[in-house]
This record gives structure tokens, C-alpha cells and sequence, in this order.
């Protein structure tokens, strides 16, 4: 990675121009937040269903910039030791052994050099602190959610203070504050006292016009008429009440899929076949199988002839 920090955006459509020269095609409401953060320093929680690319915010944000990406991917039960820090017990062991050993023990320095920062070993949220040459790394904490509340509390002092304390060594402050993106699939409520402490956005499913430039972006190899005939069926699965309706990764990676397959447009056999590339239940999957993606076909072609 090149130690030349890369500048800022300067405006939100240098922001807009930024994340699209990336592959990321986000609407003007996003390059807005997101140019907010970086200006006013603020962690971006970003919020909205699974599979509408708010990880990839973060990477697009770290590949642009050309800074670290240092990722904390919650799950429940994670504690302060994954998280933040723990000290290395085996070496501090052999420490104190030498120690007594030598004959000569002195408590305050024992200790002093057990909790010494060398025996410190750091998880992400100490990584995302420490000064960076190529400027202050993007720090993302992605499906919150997962989290349990004591963690979120424990991340106050993170967010508002680009800091953590060490009972051991002391506060630990980064010299300047990480690009902190933080995600959630809303599987629970954020309690407001994080909340506050960032700026907020709804991502949202794509409308067709912008799905289909992502699916253009991201799979350039697809045949026109496959592209637009993939964007809205998944569009009207979107529609339908589905246990779990299909994000824009899960286009991609049908659009990808039936490329694969040589397919120029879509074949009521072929998405049967392929439905679990897109849906990821098999009570949808059993609900459009066969007839009902027979007749979303349909209606997809049928509103294409008529221009709408």
C-alpha cells in the first residue's frame, strides 16, 4: 500500500465520481452521508436489508482511498478480547520465570514490564487506532446487530472519542479517527446512544433503472436482453411476500450465473434450475418454480413490448 495518504473528496459529486469509479453505483443520498462523514469525521451507520451492498461501501471506501481496511465482523457472544486487545499469557509467563529465576524481583517492575505494550496483542478496534502512513484506516464493524448490547455500550467510548481505555497501559487515542462504517441488517434496534453518535442511512433495494446499471457494471459480459429481463423479474420478486427477497448481490450472482450458461434471455426451465442462485429459502424457491416463473416471465416480456 502506498504511504501517500490519497486526498479526501472534496465535494459529494467528487464523492459520487469516487465510489462509481469503483464499480459502486449509489445514488446522490448515499455520496451525500458519505461525503459528510469523511468532511465531519463521523462514524456512517449505514442500515437495510441483506444484500444491498453496505459492506461494500466500506471496501469501496478503502480501495479508493488507499487506506487499510480493518474489519470487525460481529456475532453474539463477542467480547473485548476479540474485539479490542488481549495480552500474549504465554510470553508474559516465561517473563515472570526469567524474573524468578534471576533472584532479584521487583514487583513494580515486574509488572511493569509484564503489562509492557509488547505483550499486547491487538484486535481490531486497537488496529484501527494506531497511526497509519497512508492516513487514518477505514474501521468496519459490520452486522452490529449481531452484537450483544453490553458490546454496543462498550463501543460509545470508540465512536465518540476515537479512544479505548486499558486498565493495564491506559487510554489509547488515535491520532486521528478511523473512516468508521458500521452496518446492520436490522435483526434488532441499535440503542439511540450509538445512534447519535453517527451520521445515518437507509440503504435501500435499487429502483430497476439503477439496478440495471449495476448489473451492466458488475456483470459487462451479459447479453442486454438477459440484463433487463433479470432486473425485472427480480424486481417483481421484490414485490411478492417472500420469506427473504433477493438483495442486488444475489442479482449479480444470477446474472452472472446464466451468462454462464450461454443464456441470451430468460428460460422458464433454466430459472427453475437456477432459482437458488437468486433465493436462498426453499419455500420461495418451491413458490416460483415452475408455472409462477412462467408467468413472471410473461409479464416481464409483455410490459418490455409495451415500453414500460
Amino acid at each position: 500500500m502506498s504511504a501517500v495518504p490519497v486526498a479526501l473528496p472534496a465535494s459529494i459529486d467528487a464523492t459520487l465520481a469516487m465510489i462509481r469509479g469503483a464499480g459502486y453505483v449509489a445514488d446522490r443520498a448515499l455520496a451525500t452521508v458519505l461525503y459528510l462523514s469523511l468532511k465531519m469525521q463521523r462514524p456512517l451507520f449505514l442500515e437495510g436489508e441483506a444484500g444491498v451492498g453496505k459492506t461494500e461501501i466500506a471496501k469501496v471506501l478503502a480501495a479508493t482511498l488507499g487506506r487499510r481496511l480493518i474489519r470487525l465482523q460481529c456475532y453474539e457472544g463477542l467480547d473485548i478480547s476479540t474485539a479490542v486487545y488481549e495480552w500474549n499469557y504465554p510470553a508474559q509467563m516465561v517473563e515472570i520465570r526469567m524474573a524468578e529465576a534471576s533472584g532479584a524481583v521487583d514487583r513494580a517492575e515486574l509488572q511493569a514490564n509484564v503489562f509492557a505494550e509488547r505483550y499486547l496483542i491487538k484486535r481490531p478496534i486497537l488496529q484501527a487506532l494506531e497511526p497509519d502512513m497512508a492516513g487514518a484506516p477505514v474501521f468496519l464493524i459490520d452486522e452490529l446487530d449481531r452484537a450483544d448490547e453490553a458490546f454496543e455500550a462498550f463501543l460509545l467510548e470508540v465512536l465518540a472519542d476515537a479512544q479505548v481505555t486499558i486498565p493495564e497501559l491506559g487510554t489509547v487515542k488515535a491520532p486521528v479517527p478511523p473512516i468508521v462504517v458500521i452496518t446492520t441488517n436490522r435483526t434488532r434496534e441499535i440503542h439511540d446512544a450509538l445512534k447519535r453518535r453517527c451520521l445515518y442511512h437507509w440503504v435501500d433495494y435499487p429502483d430497476a433503472e439503477r439496478e440495471m446499471e449495476i448489473v451492466r457494471t458488475r456483470v459487462p459480459g451479459a447479453p442486454a436482453r438477459l440484463s433487463a429481463e433479470v432486473v425485472a423479474f427480480v424486481q417483481k420478486l421484490r414485490r411478492m411476500e417472500l420469506f427473504k427477497a433477493p438483495g442486488v448481490a444475489e442479482t449479480i450472482d444470477w446474472a452472472t450465473a446464466l451468462t454462464e450458461l450461454d443464456q441470451l434471455a430468460l428460460d422458464p426451465t433454466i430459472v427453475s434450475d437456477t432459482l437458488g442462485v437468486l433465493l436462498k429459502y426453499q419455500d420461495d424457491i418451491a413458490r416460483i418454480q415452475g408455472s409462477e416463473a412462467r408467468r413472471i416471465i410473461d409479464e416481464v416480456r409483455q410490459e418490455a413490448s409495451r415500453g414500460g
